[in-house]
């Protein structure tokens, strides 16, 4: 016997449509989540390879104490010129993708007087996430911290 649409007990009519629709929402949450996440990730790694790049070219300054004092076992570093070293190398390099602004962290300097560290701060532009959070007045902030040191080996004569 056959069921037709009018016959009592027929509980099931357009249930698969409701059921299409939310798999595909769901779909479309998982899509939208992978890609951002994707996106600040990248982002990310951006930001760490300026980071070292910072580091590495505030490793290689020298402070005003190497003149007097000499170099020991690695080259004598201040945290005023790590800092401005470290400004200097982010001012003359271009954004990168998906990224609206950077800056030298707090914690950048020289804790041990051999040792660079850089922290970066950046505001991400993720897709899809970014107008969400630019509508309700927020951001996301990325920080990256990247730490390089320059020692001198000395030859034995």
């Amino acid at each position: 016997m056959r069921h037709t649409p009018g016959d009592e007990g027929d509980t099931e009519t357009g249930s698969i449509s409701l059921m299409i629709l939310g798999l595909c929402v769901i779909g479309l949450v998982l899509v939208l989540g992978i890609v951002t996440v994707t996106s600040a990730q990248l982002t990310r790694m951006r930001l760490l390879d300026a980071a070292d790049a910072a580091a590495l070219d505030a490793a290689d300054s020298i402070a005003q104490s190497a003149y007097t004092s000499g170099i020991g076992e690695s080259v004598p570093l201040s945290d005023a010129e790590v800092t401005q070293t470290a400004r200097d190398y982010l001012s003359s390099r271009p954004l990168p993708d998906r990224m609206q602004t950077w800056s030298v962290g707090p914690g950048t300097g020289s804790p041990d007087g051999a040792t660079a560290v850089v922290v970066v701060t950046g505001t991400a532009d993720l897709p899809v996430l970014t107008p969400i959070l630019a509508a309700l007045g927020g951001s996301i902030t990325i920080t990256v911290e990247s730490r390089a040191r320059a020692d001198v080996d000395r030859a034995t004569p």
